[in-house]
């Protein structure tokens, strides 16, 4: 499904003149939303301006799914993926974070399907994470790597797919997608389900 969402790269600290209307800000056209981007392989949008018909859905907030039921598995371990990772073994270099965020991410898909959007409909995106177990602060690059996998891999001059990391090796996105959502990350204290490391909340505007 293709989105109304325009991506537009823009130069740092400059206005591109496809935004640009008699000397004013560009002002996005009633149904859509126009998304503006530093570079042509930046992680996320600087911001997303909506049209004042816009329809848009917004999610509650998604931990993972409770996927690997071995026994003797952490609380933190029961949210590994096991359909990406059989057994819950990870591979190495995937951190924790890393599988709980790609568990969420699929999940977010699935709400996104029910709601008849897709991926590339997400306009904006906050992230809560938590410090795994033994740590002293959440692990950040784990989580942007799980993003990455659904997320601005694309490049926007050439449209190609990038190389996305998993853990320590170099791979073809779990999910080709041009879309830089507008996003925040925050590290707290405790999520609201134990062994729970990620949680994320989407907007996405409806085609």
């Amino acid at each position: 499904m293709k989105s109304r969402t325009k991506v537009v790269a823009t130069a740092a600290l400059a206005v591109p003149s496809t935004a640009l209307a008699a000397g004013r800000l560009f002002t996005p056209a009633p149904t859509e939303s126009f998304s503006f981007v530093t570079g042509d392989t930046a992680m996320i949008a600087n911001g997303v301006a909506f049209g004042k018909n816009v329809a848009w859905y917004k999610s509650s907030g998604l931990g993972p799914s409770a996927m690997n039921a071995g026994p003797g598995v952490s609380t933190e371990e029961r949210y590994i993926p096991t359909d990406v990772f059989p057994g819950g073994a990870l591979p190495p270099g995937v951190t924790i974070t890393e599988a709980q965020g790609i568990n969420v991410l699929m999940r977010i898909g699935e709400n996104l399907e029910r709601a008849g959007l897709s991926y590339d409909d997400v306009v904006s995106m906050r992230v809560f994470l938590q410090n795994p177990a033994g740590e002293e602060k959440m692990d950040f690059a784990g989580w942007n790597r799980a993003y990455r996998q659904f997320f601005a891999n694309t490049n926007l001059a050439t449209g190609e797919p990038m190389t996305v990391q998993l853990g320590s090796r170099g791979t073809a996105p779990m999910v080709v997608n041009e879309a830089r959502p507008s996003r925040f990350a925050l590290e707290i204290e405790n999520l609201p389900v134990d062994g729970w490391l990620v949680e994320v909340e989407v907007d996405a505007v409806y085609p």
